[in-house]
């Protein structure tokens, strides 16, 4: 028989990109007692590893657990960008309910409303947090206004449509009711979950039935498996069948090792969990997101929704540039395969595949950003490899048709920029759906429709168009017919003639023709890219060229040159900037860019034959 399991809640924070969702969970962990009085506790403590911490975004879905009067609340911190929805997509399966979080300046942007609709597709109940209340320029009411237009666009059902709303300042700690109320703590936040969110219900004298949402990995105990306990009891020690609701096949006997429950910032231990516990499972190796663990004399798998699948994919591959080996510490293809198929445990929305050589890989990820922050992983663990541009992975429709994935872009610009934005998105394929004035006229709201490779390297052009004012988000919108075809970029590139080291002399002649990317006394080699020029075709410079000396000395022969100071490209610069015939070598140490073909004889014969 179905039972309500009253003294537990499960429910997932989920809201647009620096809403303040982690800020907002640091605030429930403290005000419920998790730290002990005086501790010392890291700001966003949530998002725990360093390139969370670094850029200040979430990019894994994580569990926390905290204790409010007799109750316990499991909240789930999901990231906030799009290219990390597959995280968000599958979280939801653990939860009762969700809390939205909008910030009460901005209001609902476009990852909002493509996590909410996630939620109301699962006929999850939501409470909407309008967060920031303390900022000068909020505007809660009207947000409120925008967030119910937003229920109704999405086709929420009544019950979903009368859902409480709370103002919070999670900076500050404090939430309220009403906008005309000051809030003291974060009491009225838990009050509305406990009561509004229902209690997670199943069959406690069934058969178990445990659905896996996430993996996490340890070095020491490898995979563990966390999921809500559906069905029944597991208890350590239990022989569970793992099956799974996509592959009728599937049926493995294992044994439950160890069995954890998330109290605060760390798991306990614990010898059996009931209905509606969110757990973690080690001690089983061939764990997958998806499966359910089910008793051996009821196995039923508990369906589970596929997940979005990648739109744009990268080429990685061995370094065989004339610097190979010389930083990296894992440097073959084998360590490479071993480090990317390690990648799959925990990412679900990652595709990996071999190709025709073993030295090259296929990986497929949501975005650049997905793909970006893998590369920055693997970079720090001292892998060395290279990387080619990244292309759209398009699609055949029933006629045979050509169909490319397509981006919703919301961009918010100061007025005076929104022409060059409109002529730029225009040139790679954009079409203008709506414009709009917001911030009391100040700035413009543009909404485009453009084919997801359109924005290829864009996000650098746009930074340099609006001098760092422009505010882009953008938002996977399907397939559509292919546009045709974009130039991505419009100026060349400057190429190191020889191998040796950059001198002063060389660059000094070099920095005519374009940007430099590189310095003094750095290393180069013949076919690497050391500067953007400012025609259309590439140009092959010498940079380690020296000053030959005379007998006989001008009055102007000594006097310093003077070099303009490089353009230093970051990981995201550089992906951005790579055209399709050119390499991004990736070490721990350096990141340069190169031509395919460093050879300049064999490179002008494969572009003739173009």
């Amino acid at each position: 028989m179905r039972q309500k399991r009253e003294d537990v809640r499960n429910v997932a924070i989920i809201a647009h990109v620096d809403h303040g969702k982690t800020t907002l969970v640091d605030e429930l962990l403290k005000q419920s007692g998790v730290f002990r009085e005086g501790q010392e506790v890291a700001e966003r403590v949530m998002d725990s590893n360093d390139i969370e911490r670094e850029r200040g975004i979430t990019i894994l879905s994580k569990n926390t657990a905290v204790m409010y009067k007799n109750t316990k609340i499991n909240i789930i911190d999901t990231p906030g960008h799009a290219d990390f929805g597959g995280e968000v997509e599958r979280v939801l399966k653990m939860v009762n309910g969700v809390i939205l979080v909008v910030d009460a300046f901005e209001g609902a942007m476009p990852q909002t409303k493509f996590v909410l609709r996630k939620a109301l597709e699962l006929k999850l109940p939501v409470i909407v947090c309008i967060n920031k209340i303390d900022r000068p320029e909020a505007r809660p009411d009207e947000v409120v206004d925008e967030v119910l237009e937003l229920f109704l666009e999405l086709d929420a059902d009544d019950a979903q449509l009368d859902c409480p709303f709370v103002y919070a300042s999670a900076k500050t700690g404090v939430a309220s009711l009403d906008t005309s109320e000051n809030g003291t703590n974060m009491e009225p936040l838990f009050e509305t979950i406990v009561n509004y969110i229902p209690a997670p219900e199943g069959d406690p004298d069934a058969g178990t039935q445990v659905l896996i949402s996430t993996i996490d990995y340890n070095e020491y105990v490898g995979r563990i498996g966390v999921g809500k306990v559906d069905n029944g009891i597991i208890k350590v020690n239990q022989e569970v069948i793992i099956c799974n609701h996509h592959e009728p096949d599937k049926q493995i006997k294992v044994k439950v090792s160890k069995l954890y429950e998330f109290d605060g910032l760390n798991k306990a231990e614990v010898k059996e969990a009931g209905i509606g516990s969110i757990v973690a499972i080690s001690g089983i190796s061939d764990i997958r997101i998806g499966d359910t663990l089910c008793s051996v004399d009821h196995v039923i798998p508990i369906p589970f929704q596929k997940i979005s699948e990648p739109t744009i994919a990268m080429q990685f591959m061995v370094n065989d540039s004339p610097l190979a080996g010389q930083e990296g510490k894992y440097v073959t293809s084998r360590h490479i395969r071993d480090r990317l198929f390690k990648e799959l445990n925990t990412d679900v929305s990652l595709r990996v595949e071999e190709t025709d050589t073993t030295e090259c890989f296929k990986v497929s990820g949501r975005g650049e950003l997905h793909l970006s922050v893998l590369i920055e992983n693997m970079r720090r663990e001292g892998y060395e490899f290279a990387v080619s541009k990244a292309e759209v992975l398009y699609h055949t429709d029933e006629n045979g048709k050509r169909t490319e994935p397509m981006e919703l872009a919301y961009i918010d610009v100061p007025n005076e920029f929104s022409g060059a934005v409109i002529e730029k998105l225009g040139q790679r394929k954009g079409e203008l759906r709506n414009m709009g004035t917001i911030s009391g006229g100040t700035y413009t709201r543009l909404e485009f429709s453009i084919p997801a490779r359109g924005l290829i390297g864009y996000r650098g052009e746009f930074l340099t168009d609006t001098k760092g004012n422009g505010i882009m988000n953008t938002v996977f919108d399907g397939y559509a017919p292919y546009k045709g075809d974009i130039q991505y970029r419009k100026q060349g590139s400057l190429i190191a003639f020889e191998a040796g080291e950059a001198i002063t002399y060389g660059l000094y002649n070099a920095q005519e023709r374009g940007t430099l990317f590189i310095g003094a006394g750095a290393k180069v080699y013949a076919g690497m890219v050391i500067g953007q020029t400012g025609r259309s075709e590439d140009i092959e410079v010498n940079v380690c060229k020296k000053k030959q000396l005379t007998n006989t000395r001008s009055s102007s022969a000594d006097e310093a040159l003077r070099l303009t100071p490089p353009r230093v490209l970051s990981l995201e610069q550089a992906l951005d900037f790579i055209d399709t015939d050119e390499l991004l070598e990736v070490t721990p140490g350096s990141l340069r860019i190169r031509k395919k073909i460093l050879d300049p004889t064999l490179r002008k014969r494969a572009a003739m034959k173009k």
